[in-house]
């Protein structure tokens, strides 16, 4: 369990070295893929992972690297376009997500506890986003950009959702650091087979940090998800979206401190609604 809290801390700082990157989403995507292919191919050479990488065993990985790059899109792009706590805050919808999945794929475990903090989590965003459905699908339709990024935090966490549900299926056949390895890679080369022009060549370089971009390679990219995808291993997915809980704290909070975001009342009470939502979901029962 301790691998994965510490992926998760890890990530919390995500949305801070996001927006000091200076990068639009995709090229950001692109580079943070390569360097952890790169960095993540030199660890299966130097441990002799080689053996572990066949296209039979490994074909499952190809469900897991659109979905994940799905999530990686919207959730970047709600960090881009909204604050911290919205966009982190929506993504962790995902919990209540996976406590429906879960049941229906994994055959965990589903209680009636699920349809009340389903409800709960749907009252703390609303109460988080200040204006009714009607009012957000308006905005929508208006193209509002803030609404545009909460409704792609949304569905980032549902995407989410499939994301852990899937590493919680391939883990116990798979090595971390090769599932880390062609994720990243199948991602890089997607970005450079699907867009015209190809990713390298569309990303201006002036003004960006290659710093956050580094630390998003090595860091995020890579560290995080070998030790996610280790710890998954023993941990069921909805104990592991449970633990993802850590993430929001700790991304609101460093919002706060590096990019002075303010937190409003009607964001801490429904933020800390969608939270109890989420623990309510995924909580041991002790019966």
């Amino acid at each position: 369990m301790i691998h994965v809290i510490t992926a998760i801390v890890l990530w919390s700082s995500l949305g801070v070295v996001i927006r000091l990157s200076g990068m639009d989403v995709l090229p950001l995507i692109f580079y943070a893929a390569l360097i952890s292919s790169i960095l993540s191919g030199a660890i299966i050479v130097l441990l002799n992972l080689r053996k572990d990488i066949n296209c039979r065993s490994l074909f499952p990985l190809l469900i897991l690297a659109p979905v994940s790059l799905i999530n990686t899109f919207t959730f970047f792009y709600a960090y881009k376009h909204t604050s911290i706590a919205n966009a982190v805050i929506t993504h962790y919808t995902a919990p209540v997500f996976v406590a429906f999945l879960a049941p229906l794929i994994l055959r965990e475990r589903f209680t009636f506890k699920t349809l009340i903090a389903a409800t709960i989590a749907m009252a703390g965003l609303w109460i988080m986003l200040g204006f009714s459905p009607k009012e957000f699908i308006d905005a929508l339709l208006r193209k509002d950009e803030n609404s545009l990024a909460i409704a792609s935090g949304l569905f980032s966490g549902l995407a989410y959702a499939f994301v852990v549900i899937i590493i919680r299926a391939l883990t116990v056949n798979h090595h971390p650091v090769v599932m880390t390895f062609v994720q990243n890679s199948l991602i890089t080369a997607g970005l450079l087979l699907l867009l015209s022009p190809p990713i390298p060549f569309k990303a201006n370089l002036e003004g960006i940090n290659i710093y956050a971009v580094l630390i998003m390679g090595v860091v995020h990219s890579t560290i995080a998800p070998v030790l996610y995808f280790h710890g998954m291993k023993t941990v069921t997915a909805q104990r592991g979206a449970l633990i993802g809980y850590l993430e929001p704290v700790f991304s609101i909070i460093l919002g706060v401190l590096f990019l002075k975001e303010i937190i409003d009342l009607k964001a801490a009470i429904g933020g800390a609604l969608v939270l109890l939502s989420g623990y309510m979901t995924i909580k041991k029962r002790k019966d």
